[in-house]
Formats: structure tokens, sequence, C-alpha cells
């Protein structure tokens, strides 16, 4: 199959993954209600729905042996979705529908701020942090660089505790809500068709990668995990105009938490060296840095009463961004590329 052929397979399936989007912000609305969890938690099941790629494509990479593209999936969408995501839901919620945006919003509004409850902070913020750490453990020091069985293991325990704290803590009584059996199957169709449109994202990305003659990592850090975070992209943009501001916003830890436990699983299992180790270490800091600056900019970040991102804060994560990209393509790919050169012109 051609490259032009699986670029318009790619667009069909961001298209698909759009439409499985738009068809889950009101029932997870209604569903939250309905369990009574906060909206900090209510970010973990967007979490849990939109970190379809990542699972996607690291199955299909331990199964076809190129564990290397799931690896710069993994840890690409890491560092890429948190400022995708913060960028998305601020947009998003300059242009709320009246029926969704009350007068104290109007008022963030003006002082460009894109609130988010605090409970972020501690209910998702901290708790993938730690996740962010137990990896470096596993994953950093010599006798144990690489992924192994044993980690994967630990990392989808992790993933159990996590997810059961961000559903329990703050739960109160639940509401009584009404269902109807369209916007069920609508819903349900909704999750389908996300995870599929997601499946041949990153399969058509995985296939052009391949036509292009890049290094798997690499395509897999700037090719396939921007693709992969774009369902997440359109998740959050539309959870964030319907009003959950805080679930659209925190949705990407939820994702993020995913990616590191659930997603992480299929390639330890196959144990998968670390090839690349400064681009690891580099990433995988970016990704660190990524979600304490989250943390940071929602817990200390405005003046009192005003948790969430100012406008300021929002550019600064665009361009933590961007010396990221910069660092990784021009600092540490170009030592490697050197690296190689030398070794090569020293064999010959």
């Amino acid at each position: 199959m051609g490259t032009w052929i699986w670029a318009l397979v790619l667009i069909a399936a961001v298209w698909a993954a759009h439409w499985g989007a738009e068809h889950l912000a009101h029932p997870l609305k209604k569903l939250r209600k309905q369990w009574g969890f906060s909206v900090a938690a209510g970010g973990a099941l967007v979490g849990l729905a939109a970190a379809s790629p990542e699972i996607g494509i690291n199955i299909a990479s331990a199964i076809k042996g190129v564990g290397d593209i799931g690896l710069g999936t993994m840890f690409g969408s890491n560092v890429i979705a948190i400022p995708f995501m913060v960028v998305t839901a601020y947009l998003a919620t300059r242009h709320l529908k009246k029926k969704n945006a009350d007068k104290e919003h109007q008022q963030h509004i003006k002082e460009h701020l894109l609130k988010v409850d605090p409970k972020a902070v501690t209910v998702q913020a901290l708790p993938y942090l730690l996740i962010v750490a137990l990896v470096a453990i596993l994953t950093v020091p010599p006798q144990w660089r690489g992924l192994q069985p044993v980690d994967g293991w630990i990392m989808l325990g992790m993933y159990a505790l996590y997810l059961s704290q961000a559903l329990l803590r703050g739960r109160k009584e639940g509401e009584k809500v009404e269902w109807k059996k369209k916007e069920i199957w609508l819903a349900i169709a909704g999750i389908a068709v996300l995870a599929l449109g997601a499946y041949f994202t990153v399969r058509a990305t995985e296939n052009i990668v391949d036509a292009l003659g890049m290094s798997k990592i690499v395509g897999g850090l700037f090719i396939t995990a921007p693709m992969a975070a774009l369902p997440e992209v359109f998740a959050t943009w539309n959870v964030a105009k319907s009003g959950q501001i805080t679930s659209g916003v925190t949705s990407v830890i939820g994702d993020h938490a995913v990616t590191l436990t659930v997603a992480f699983f299929p390639l330890a299992m196959v144990t998968l060296p670390v090839n690349n180790f400064p681009l690891f270490v580099t990433v995988l800091s970016f990704v660190g840095l990524m979600g304490i600056l989250y943390a940071a900019f929602i817990q200390w970040g405005g003046e009192a009463d005003q948790d969430g991102f100012k406008r300021w804060q929002v550019v600064a994560l665009g361009l933590v961004l961007l010396v990221y990209v910069a660092v990784v393509l021009f600092g540490v790919l170009n030592i490697l590329s050197n690296g190689s050169g030398a070794t090569s012109g020293s064999a010959g």
C-alpha cells in the first residue's frame, strides 16, 4: 500500500476518532454525577478511553518486534500531550455556549484564566508524578535498564492503585440521572469508534515511518505520538466545551497514567532494551518536567482562589514543548549521529 494511501487512512482514522470523542462528553458528565465522582476524578474516565492510541501501538509494536516505535510513542506522547491539552482546553473555554458558561466563567475569561479544581493536583498530578518516578527507577539504573516483564506487572498494579484513589477520593452520594437508550448506544459506539480510529491512526503512521526510512524511535516520538494524541485533543475539546473544564484539562493526566502503566505492560512483556540511552533519559526528563509544571501552575500559578492556568502559563507550556523538540532534534540526536559517524570512521 502506497504512502499516500496510508496518509488517507490516517486522515479517516483521525476523523473517526473525532466522531467517537463527540459522543463521550455528555454521557461522561451524567455518569460522573450518577456515581458521585469528583470533577477531577472524571478526568480519569476520559483518560482511560483516550489512551487507546498508545495501548494499541504498544501492543502492535510488541507483536511485530518493533518495540522502539511503541517506546517513542509512549514517552513522546507524555511530553507533548500536556501542552496540547491545556492549550486546547483554554481555547475551547474561551467560546463556551451560554448554557455552559456562568457569570464566574465570564469573569475567568476576562482574567485570561483557565479555572481548574485544585483537587486535580492531589487526585491526578501528584500520583502521576509518582508513576513517572517509578518508571525512572525501574528503567534508568544500569542494573535494571530497559523494560522487563516484572516491570510491566509492577506498573499494572500501580495503575490499579492510581485509578482506585482517583475515583474514590472526594466521592459523594450519587445523583439520580435519566438515561435514554439512544445516548447509551451512541456512547458505546463512540468508545468503539474512538478505539478503532486510534488503532488505524497508529497503524497508518507506522507504515509512513517505514516509507520515509526514519529511525523507529524518532518516528514514534515525532510522527506516531502526535497522531496518537489527536483523539485525546478532540475528547478534551468536546468535554471542555460542554462545561466540564476540570475533567477536560485533567483527562491528559488520566491518559498519561494509562500510557505509563497499562500501555507500558505489552512492551515490558517482550523485554525491551533501551538502545539510545541519552535520548531515553532526555525524553523521560521532559516527561517529568511537564508533569511538575502542570501541577505547579495549577497549585501556585494564580492568585488566591484562582487555581488553574493563566494565559502566560499556557504559553509557557508551549514554549517548553518547543525547547524539548529543539533539544531532541538538534542536541541529543546530533550527538548520537556524530558518535555513530566517529565509530564508523574508526572502524573503517
